[in-house]
């Protein structure tokens, strides 16, 4: 039993792995080489960066409710399967825009893995539960990302050392290999799946918030593990974006030199992630939420009053970052260990709509802040400061809200 549970954890993680590896080297193999294409006179560079970026993130703002459905009516480890099995026409589509240089086909298909990913999300984040159990939540929610980071981070240092000596037939060969091998991972995971709920649910975003919202506020903690997890990805997108004009404006390093420096934002939240999750074991550590965003706060501090060098501050930067992976595995795992049954996918998809609105919401707050800064690297860390401070405030409330609650329920 105990071996069966290893090797389906290592499959699902693997699996979890390829499937972001394939989205973010795809995505960056258009960033890096079809701009070298004949583009049409209506699409500059820029746009095409903006249009593949919006590829991915689209399908998740219209389509997490329907996949909550479908994760709520099948079982989990055949919605993956018959996903990942989808991922291998997709990239045949891929293949044949590169081998043509169609840089409209090149982003269909970005958009159609967009649309695969967006479905089959809450069922793999199901699949955590239904392997660990609920002891299982914090170990399995620490690996589960910590590999996604990793596939984000192998994907894009991939498809940069590809476009310099390009290759299609690599390209389009590697494309389809990471496909064979996500599939071939899917359908050997084997777990005995939690309740499956057959209640409807609207398939309306905006309706489906409201209702996931009223529905998590009955269970303790389950909305701030939600908005939780949303805040880390709204902190990270903004700082990834940053980094690039810090890197150029402040630091003046180069193209590859700022590409390490991404690398190191990446490598540390996956190493926060994984390191937690070990940590924590069996057990949900509310207090890392707190303590996450405190190690976040002191870092951006620091960074902002030393004004370091290039080595210090990518050790700076790689240090906010395992914090953010500290601060996010908790608040996954209060999501994962909610006792809501077979509402856990609508729970998930909830995340996945909250999360890329919060994304949206912090590409719209880092364009203004660089626009009316000039864009001043300093002023979106301060800005970010203040974020992370005033959530700290937040978090450390409401955990002791909830604290004082059950020391009162249990008299």
């Amino acid at each position: 039993m105990i071996q069966s549970r290893r090797i389906n954890w290592l499959l699902l993680f693997t699996t979890n792995f390829l499937g972001v590896f394939n989205d973010n080297f795809l995505k960056h193999c258009i960033i890096f080489v079809a701009i070298s294409w004949n583009l049409p006179t209506w699409l500059t560079q820029s746009q095409l960066i903006s249009l593949v970026s919006a590829a991915l993130v689209v399908p998740y703002l219209v389509l997490s409710p329907f996949a909550a459905k479908l994760s709520r009516t099948h079982r989990h480890q055949t919605v993956l399967e018959i996903a990942k099995l989808a991922e291998l026409p997709i990239m045949a589509v891929a293949c044949v825009a590169f081998i043509n240089e169609w840089v409209w086909l090149a982003l269909v298909s970005v958009l159609l893995m967009g649309i695969q990913s967006s479905l089959y999300s809450p069922a793999k984040y199901s699949l955590i539960r239904d392997i660990g159990g609920e002891k299982g939540v914090s170990y399995g929610s620490g690996i589960f990302e910590s590999m996604a980071f990793l596939g984000i981070l192998v994907g894009t240092v991939m498809a940069a050392t590809i476009s310099d000596n390009y290759s299609t037939l690599f390209t389009c060969s590697l494309f389809l290999i990471l496909a064979i091998m996500g599939y071939y991972g899917a359908r050997n995971i084997r777990t005995q799946e939690h309740e499956i709920a057959n209640e409807s649910q609207t398939i309306r975003p905006i309706k489906f918030i409201i209702d996931s919202y009223r529905f998590a506020r009955h269970y303790p903690l389950l909305n701030l593990g939600v908005f939780g997890a949303s805040f880390l990805w709204f902190i990270g997108g903004i700082l990834q974006m940053n980094l690039v004009i810090y890197c150029h404006n402040e630091l003046q390093l180069t193209n590859s030199s700022t590409g390490i420096m991404m690398a190191m934002a990446a490598i540390g939240i996956a190493a926060g992630c994984f390191v937690t999750g070990q940590f924590s074991g069996t057990t949900i550590r509310k207090n890392l939420i707190p303590a996450g965003l405190g190690g976040i706060s002191i870092l951006l501090a620091l960074l902002l009053l030393i004004k370091p060098t290039a080595l210090i501050a990518g050790i700076f930067i790689f240090g906010i970052a395992f914090f953010g992976g500290v601060f996010q595995v908790p608040c996954l795992a209060l999501i994962q260990k909610s006792n809501v049954g077979g509402k856990l996918s609508d729970m998930i998809a909830y995340t996945n709509l909250i999360t890329f609105i919060f994304i949206v919401g912090g590409t719209i707050i880092f364009s203004i802040i660089t626009t009316l800064s000039h864009e001043n690297a300093y002023h979106v860390f301060g800005v970010l400061l203040i974020i992370c401070c005033l959530l700290f405030i937040f978090f450390v409330a409401k955990l002791h809200q909830v604290s004082q609650k059950n020391v009162t329920d249990n008299r």
